[in-house]
């Protein structure tokens, strides 16, 4: 089976100005390294991302995570005779991307500072335990959630004070403290990585056979 397209790679442009997903990249390193229930996600693989909304109000999406894989980590499905798979996306590292974080700005700037951190974290655990490109998936019909949402809520603020608890250093997450506006007022400006969100796109099967000569 071959691929008929190539990894994109993802392009960070240095700019004047507050660079808002290099920040949150910081913030995500730093939960991972300290909270065990995080140590199976490799953040090379993970892309960080902000996509513009058009208002601030406090409802909507805020953040998201898009896996790049099917079900169980599969690269691609068979699907009305075809196969399918997820467009793939590397690092100027060369790393292989499993994993998009989008967070929405300016809304997601705009909430509270306990809740900006319950959104990351939040995100960070529909990470799958195995870390294969899929996402955690519960038992029930919610398999996002599970059957509860609270329950889940309830997890995420613990991680949430567990991080916390552990003294994390200002540097790295103190720019939550700040809304849009405000950041936008002290750096100039705000800007980050934008990768546009992932295709499915049918996979060419490589021909196993021969020219005649």
């Amino acid at each position: 089976m071959n691929n008929n397209r190539r990894s994109k790679q993802v392009n960070r442009t240095i700019a004047a100005g507050f660079d808002f997903t290099a920040a949150m990249r910081n913030v995500c390193e730093d939960i991972c390294y300290r909270i065990p229930e995080f140590v199976h996600v490799e953040m090379d693989r993970v892309a960080i991302s902000f996509s513009q909304t058009r208002h601030s109000q406090n409802y909507g999406v805020f953040a998201s995570l898009t896996p790049l894989r099917f079900l169980d980590g599969r690269a691609s499905i068979e699907h009305r005779g075809r196969r399918w798979a997820i467009q793939r996306y590397r690092s100027l590292d060369g790393f292989e991307y499993y994993y998009i974080l989008y967070f929405y700005l300016p809304r997601f700037l705009d909430l509270k500072l306990t809740d900006k951190l319950e959104t990351i974290i939040h995100e960070l655990y529909h990470i799958n335990p195995l870390f294969n490109g899929d996402i955690r998936r519960f038992e029930g019909r919610n398999y996002a959630h599970g059957n509860s949402q609270k329950e889940y809520d309830a997890v995420v603020r613990r991680l949430t004070k567990k991080w916390l608890e552990q003294d994390p250093s200002p540097e790295i997450w103190e720019f939550l403290r700040f809304n849009y506006h405000e950041l936008n007022e002290k750096f100039g400006t705000v800007y980050g990585t934008k990768i546009p969100p992932p295709k499915i796109h049918p996979v060419i099967e490589k021909s196993t056979k021969k020219k005649k000569t």
